[in-house]
């Protein structure tokens, strides 16, 4: 008897004809989030099988599984023949000390002699000779005890069904690259694009030395913060110093906002040319913050003929917030470092800019020149 972890996947079944290019992708993001544990591999119909790990290495297997889209429930099962004696041993170390119990059995052998009701009848009658303290509820038990019949030869056995995150693998839906900004929403953004299945990559703008290191730094470790969910990723980040300093020099200020969100999708657009992306992604929620109205958005979308998707466009802040804890990015994005946006921030910056105002604060710029100088110094750091 051993044990092994059991993975099954989420909405790859819907698939038809190109099933195989999901599994394969499915298959290779696991692969990746594995890397450096000692392991063997095996696969079966809509499920996969974690085996020959250390056992003290289950908890962070089902760590970095728990991160994988694609994957629907896992468990931690005892691997046992399909022997009655054999799965009823296995049955016994599954149940828990007290309360009440049923058992779920699913026979994936339909040549298996007996059926799944008299399976579990026989293995819920010895366990009550055997445990006297127990009982059987079939409405509401305390435990449940699951009995998976491969075949004759093999069978798991388990307790518990552990929620996955869901979603699609990453990598089945095509690249898009997140602006990346130190706040709460855009690693949130990011994290929720990828379960569609979308491959992101990140930029982010900073504006040393208006902005200090820290808050380069504190990037950097959202960005380390959402790389499990992407399958990896890569950060680039870009100075915008000069840019910033031009239109505050040369432009109505209150219109520092709108015109910087123009630059960053532009520089976003000839990032997306190195790395394949066909999209962006912002962590923009409508009616948020003075930019996120509707004719801020129209603004900035006018600047690219990339698709900018945004996937907290209807959530509210308490909702991403909500999120943030729960990729542990929350925590960080509060660190009191200020982002370039906050550089010449105006007083009173324009809430509903109508684009032809935009336009023409813009024709005060070498917008082309401003971009090509941006782009000819970025950095870049692979997570």
């Amino acid at each position: 008897m051993k044990t092994c972890v059991i993975i099954r996947y989420s909405e790859i079944f819907l698939k038809g004809n190109n099933r195989g290019f999901f599994e394969r992708t499915f298959e290779e993001n696991m692969v990746s989030a594995l890397r450096g544990l000692s392991y063997t591999w095996e696969k079966q119909e809509g499920r996969y099988l974690v085996e020959d790990y250390a056992e003290e290495d289950v908890d962070e297997i089902l760590s970095r599984l728990e991160k994988v889209f694609g994957v629907h429930t896992l468990s931690v099962a005892f691997k046992v023949s399909s022997d009655m004696d054999d799965i009823f041993s296995a049955a016994l170390l599954v149940c828990e000390d007290e309360g009440s119990f049923k058992v779920m059995t699913h026979r994936a052998d339909k040549k298996y002699p007996l059926t799944s009701m008299e399976i579990s009848a026989e293995i819920g009658a010895k366990i009550l000779d055997m445990r006297h303290n127990l009982r059987v509820d079939v409405h509401n038990p305390d435990f449940l005890i699951n009995i998976d019949v491969r075949d004759s030869v093999t069978s798991l056995v388990f307790g518990k069904f552990i929620k996955g995150p869901g979603g699609m693998p990453v990598g089945t839906t095509g690249k898009g690259l997140l602006l990346l900004s130190g706040g709460i929403d855009s690693p949130v953004a990011g994290k929720m694009i990828a379960k569609r299945g979308m491959k992101v990559n990140c930029v982010h703008f900073h504006s040393y030395p208006y902005t200090n290191l820290q808050a380069k730094d504190k990037v950097i470790r959202l960005a380390k913060k959402l790389s499990p969910y992407t399958s990896g990723l890569t950060l680039y980040i870009v100075k915008v110093t000069k840019i910033q300093e031009e239109i505050h020099k040369k432009c109505d200020g209150d219109y520092m906002v709108a015109l910087l969100r123009r630059f960053m999708v532009r520089i976003g657009e000839k990032l997306s040319q190195w790395c394949g992306a066909q999209c962006l992604i912002t962590g923009e929620s409508l009616g948020q913050v003075a930019s996120q109205t509707i004719e801020g958005m129209t603004s900035t979308g006018d600047a690219t003929s990339l698709q900018i998707l945004r996937p907290l466009v209807g959530f509210d802040k308490n909702e991403i917030i909500d999120l943030a804890k729960e990729m542990e990015t929350y925590d960080i994005s509060i660190e009191p470092y200020e982002d370039c946006c906050t550089v010449f921030l105006p007083r009173h910056p324009v809430i509903h800019p109508a684009l032809l105002d935009v336009l023409r604060e813009e024709k005060k710029l070498d917008v082309d020149a401003l971009v090509e100088e941006a782009i000819s110094d970025v950095e870049k750091i692979e997570f």
